[in-house]
């Protein structure tokens, strides 16, 4: 897949965040091919409240891993007082290790 590809859907993807996101803070995913990590950005203050990477929470298959990390973020921005978010998943499609994310993170409490 080409830069200018993945770069013109990580685009599109956060115009409709901005969009949606109505003064709420926005959890952003990043996924490399060994790790994932997870932020909570409040962009109208230019600072991340939250922020877990899987390896710090490195458990089993790089799924598993992504789910920890969606439980471990949640639990930390519910510790900062954020229940509602809008979430950013970038330039990946929603399956996998990012939906594993997702799904965890609303188990553990955390609202979008």
């Amino acid at each position: 897949m080409s830069s200018q590809t993945t770069t013109r859907r990580k685009l599109r993807n956060r115009s409709k965040v901005r969009v949606a996101a109505a003064g709420r803070l926005r959890l952003s995913i990043y996924r490399s091919s060994k790790y994932i990590y997870a932020q909570i950005i409040d962009d109208a203050a230019g600072r991340t409240v939250a922020q877990v990477g899987s390896k710090a929470v490195k458990t089993g298959t790089k799924t598993e891993s992504a789910a920890a990390v969606g439980k471990a973020v949640a639990e930390a921005a519910l510790a900062a007082g954020v229940k509602q978010v809008v979430f950013d998943r970038g330039q990946y499609r929603y399956h996998g290790r990012v939906k594993a994310l997702a799904d965890a993170a609303r188990e553990a409490g955390l609202d979008f």
